[in-house]
């Protein structure tokens, strides 16, 4: 492939998604930077940047997934290091932006995470952000550099178009998640259905009902990430009692926390379908779970990015 990276972009990878990172690189037809993350007894950590960066446009990939504290702690040093070294630019591609989910104030005494979070990543040095698919779009709002949201919903719609099932019905796990199931039903040209739900405290759902009509079609529930997977596997179980022939899920961000993989793998969905924002590790890895690269998402957006041609074409 012909190189698609100048001599002046520098591209490096930290610890959270190194294999997601040297895809990226080898698609643009260049090089990871070198670079090395060490951790002193006490387990403070220590960048070392092992080649010059000044006057570079440096890409910076690191998902803030778990051991979230940690990558966040990783991905602010580098651009401390990054900066002092005289880079010119440092974009951030954060294919996972952790805490997202804590955007608003829900209760008294509540911090803004989220919003925290962006503070920092501005205050130490970044130029640019690059993520897919921020939990509460809003986010982007919450920075006052360019931050570009790439979607997943094109990349896993492909995925159905190509398994040529018919009879379809796209479900949204919950009111909030009714705009992206609306997309992934544009793109299969098929009807929506939600489930009605409750959640009286964090990770605790109470299935209410379906909306929509499910019976003998194959219903594809959506979402952007997956947790402990209570709220899926429910929504599975009931699709099914509705009269749903099949149910398969996907979604952008495989956090699969907790009891997440044992539910998935006992429960009524088909197959999990989801991208590698977040690596699987071997223990999480089952035979219904199917991963999707967004690898070439990434490294177009970066090569916009880069040669200043639009990124919203990438939205499609």
């Amino acid at each position: 492939m012909s190189r698609r990276c100048s001599n002046n972009v520098k591209i490096f990878s930290l610890n959270s998604n190194r294999s997601l990172a040297e895809e990226i690189v080898s698609i643009l037809g260049c090089e990871l930077g070198r670079s090395s993350v060490t951790k002193f007894s006490d387990g403070e950590t220590q960048i070392n940047i092992e080649e010059s960066v000044r006057g570079s446009d440096v890409y910076l990939i690191q998902s803030t997934s778990a051991p979230v504290n940690d990558n966040i702690m990783e991905l602010l040093i580098m651009v401390d290091a990054l900066k002092r070294a005289s880079a010119k630019s440092i974009n951030v591609v954060i294919p996972y932006y952790g805490y997202a989910r804590q955007d608003r104030k829900a209760r008294a005494r509540e911090p803004i995470t989220a919003k925290l979070i962006a503070n920092l990543l501005e205050k130490s040095g970044v130029n640019r952000v690059l993520s897919i698919d921020l939990h509460a779009p809003q986010i982007q709002g919450f920075f006052d550099i360019p931050v570009d949201q790439l979607l997943g919903v094109p990349i896993l719609s492909s995925y159905f178009e190509e398994k040529g099932l018919e009879d379809i019905v796209v479900v949204a796990p919950d009111n909030g998640g009714v705009t992206k199931a609306r997309k992934m039903a544009s793109k299969l040209n098929v009807p929506i259905a939600f489930v009605d739900k409750r959640r009286p405290s964090p990770n605790v759902v109470e299935m209410m009902n379906i909306i929509g009509d499910v019976e003998g079609k194959n219903a594809i529930i959506i979402d952007d990430l997956i947790d402990t997977a209570g709220t899926i596997t429910k929504a599975a179980n009931l699709l099914i009692q509705k009269g749903a022939k099949s149910v398969y899920a996907c979604c952008t961000h495989p956090v699969l926390s907790g009891p997440a993989v044992k539910r998935i793998k006992d429960s009524t969905i088909k197959e999990l379908i989801v991208t590698n924002t977040i690596p699987l590790p071997m223990d999480k890895k089952t035979d219904n779970i199917t991963v999707l690269s967004v690898a070439p998402l990434l490294a177009e957006a970066i090569d916009r990015i880069q040669s200043e041609k639009s990124v919203s074409v990438l939205f499609d």
